[in-house]
């Protein structure tokens, strides 16, 4: 099994939802990422998202828009980005997963990437630009690494919920409004029945994330769902704070966990 599935499957007989945190690599310089990822991983999230830095990040909203730009300009790239990876694969076992696009993986190389991804730790990637049916264009070579590739589904979705559900590993990747990521002060989904039709295909975990910004909100919509995927609220304490970040990080982290677990 893939550390995300193990990760996943010890929450589930334990009785826990799954905390997802996501931070852009290399907003602050990479040793700040590093340190942030390991401050989230000790207050309490279950997995970690690592954003690639991309020019034109068509999923994001400002605050990761404006992350993706200052990690680019600091010099972050995709080969720094696996240097720091399999650092912190040398002190954590937790599930490691790229969010990133299309364009860096086919720059990279397809065959070389998910190579590289096996070689340093990286257990999973969230390709939000890759649609469903042109999933072909890295699934053999990501299962033949044992790299899963995180499937999305949206309130939109509708028709393509059944084939998408069905074909998922991991987890689901439930994206809670239509529109980019940012940090939001409500939901219009009903979230009930958006997940209860992804349930009816699919038996693995369904994560809600795009837009919960703190600890209220998370505790409001754990009931729904068997994770919560957080990112622009960490991005925004980057954004706000730079190299000084992790203490905040943590403590939001910290949060994120006693709101989901009670």
């Amino acid at each position: 099994m893939n550390r995300i599935e193990t990760t996943l499957k010890k929450l589930e007989s334990n009785g826990k939802k799954a905390l997802i945190t996501y931070i852009t690599c290399g907003d602050g310089g990479y040793e700040t990422t590093e340190a942030a990822v390991l401050e989230m991983i000790d207050s309490g999230a279950d997995i970690i998202e690592i954003g690639i830095p991309f020019s034109d990040p068509i999923a994001e909203g400002p605050v990761i828009q404006a992350a993706s730009q200052r990690a680019l300009i600091g010099g972050t790239t995709l080969a720094g980005t696996f240097e720091m990876a399999e650092r912190l694969r040398k002190k954590t076992d937790v599930p490691l997963i790229f969010m990133m696009y299309m364009n860096s993986i086919f720059g990279f190389g397809t065959e070389r990437f998910f190579e590289k991804c096996a070689e340093v730790g990286i257990d999973g990637v969230i390709v939000p630009d890759l649609p469903y049916e042109e999933r072909d264009e890295i699934k053999d070579a990501a299962d033949k690494n044992n790299v899963i590739s995180i499937s999305l589904i949206t309130p939109a979705s509708a028709d393509r919920i059944e084939k998408i559900a069905k074909d998922a590993r991991g987890f689901v990747y439930c994206v809670s409004s239509n529109g980019v990521t940012g940090m939001r002060s409500a939901f219009k989904t009903d979230f009930e029945s958006f997940i209860s039709e992804i349930k009816k295909y699919t038996d693995i975990p369904c994560a809600i994330g795009f837009g919960i910004s703190g600890a209220k909100q998370a505790a409001e919509i754990k009931k729904y769902c068997d994770g919560i995927i957080v990112g622009s609220a960490i991005v925004d304490i980057v954004g706000k704070h730079g190299k000084d970040s992790v203490a905040e990080i943590g403590k939001l982290t910290s949060d994120l966990r006693q709101a989901i677990d009670s």
